[in-house]
């Protein structure tokens, strides 16, 4: 097992708050990469996992622009260009609101069900396990803990 030094090949740091701040920054870039390389093989990106993860949440009913922006882990990411993407590949459908025209109601398609019970399937069965098998679930536990507190 690496160290974050290792990692990065620094002898030491300043304090323990700047080293943390390393250490979950590197470790959240190699994270996003991870899943990067595994989406590629499905053909879409985290950010369009997250929108369909969400739009899955919603079914049968619709989700707004607004809805699924302030429920993504990314909030920084398009939600527009985003659903366009994915509507492009048939995996979510957009309709007019017909109590608000300026509203889009977005849907998730069957196809777009499919492929989230399929990836979905892959996380379970092969990524996500691995991924912590040095790590206990109580500690797991306790990591969700501290990074919750953290950003409170």
């Amino acid at each position: 097992m690496k160290t974050i030094e290792e990692e990065i090949k620094q002898k030491e740091f300043i304090n323990i708050f700047i080293k943390t701040d390393v250490n979950l920054l590197f470790t959240s870039s190699w994270l996003q990469n991870e899943f990067n390389r595994f989406f590629k093989k499905f053909s879409i990106t985290r950010q369009q996992f997250n929108v369909l993860r969400i739009l899955r949440g919603q079914h049968p009913n619709a989700a707004s622009l607004g809805q699924i922006t302030e429920r993504m882990v990314e909030r920084m990411s398009n939600a527009t260009r985003l659903v366009e993407k994915l509507q492009q590949k048939g995996l979510v459908t957009r309709e007019i609101n017909l109590q608000n025209r300026r509203q889009l109601d977005i849907r998730i398609t069957e196809t777009g069900m499919t492929l989230i019970q399929k990836i979905d399937k892959v996380l379970i069965a092969d990524n996500s396990p691995n991924r912590y098998k040095q790590v206990s679930a109580e500690e797991l536990e306790l990591l969700n803990d501290i990074l919750n507190r953290i950003r409170n």
